[in-house]
């Protein structure tokens, strides 16, 4: 998206938290001109989550989603020339945005359900497991020792 990273963000915060519903009403008022690409991209979630609900079997519930993370990373930035007077030159950068909505299902009782929706390989990164101490401490070499030089002893 061709618009500077922190004025995406100021549009995303907006709908992070909320309902799906909700998060769409409030794309639809904002002023800002990221607001209707934003609200493109939270279509184009929706869409997929209806897709995973009919075609590939997974419970999704549309009407309990939420949207649990959205994200607006940089992308490659164009650099650019602007004449100045006296026949010199201005570089300026255009900035580009990447950006990520994740949608997730609520439960009744508003605690989150395991079914992630837009979760890819570049989305949100799981914790890996906790791996064991024991096997970390035998990847470690051995500690060496350190040698114990003999004192002289002066005898009287």
């Amino acid at each position: 998206m061709r618009v500077s990273p922190q004025k995406a963000r100021l549009v995303l915060n907006l709908i992070k938290g909320r309902r799906v519903e909700e998060a769409r009403n409030t794309l639809l008022f904002t002023k800002k001109r990221v607001a209707a690409t934003v609200g493109k991209l939270l279509q184009s979630a929706i869409d997929n989550a209806n897709f995973l609900s009919t075609e590939k079997g997974l419970d999704v519930d549309l009407d309990n989603l939420y949207v649990k993370t959205a994200v607006a990373n940089d992308g490659p930035r164009m650099k650019r020339v602007r004449p100045a007077p006296m026949g010199r030159a201005f570089r300026f950068v255009r900035r580009i945005a990447h950006l990520e909505i994740v949608l997730a299902e609520r439960n009744r009782n508003g605690a989150a359900v395991a079914t992630v929706v837009g979760a890819g390989p570049s989305g949100v990164k799981k914790a890996a497991p906790a791996k064991k101490a024991g096997a970390k401490a035998r990847l470690k070499a051995p500690a060496k020792k350190k040698a114990v030089g003999k004192k002289a002893t002066a005898k009287k």
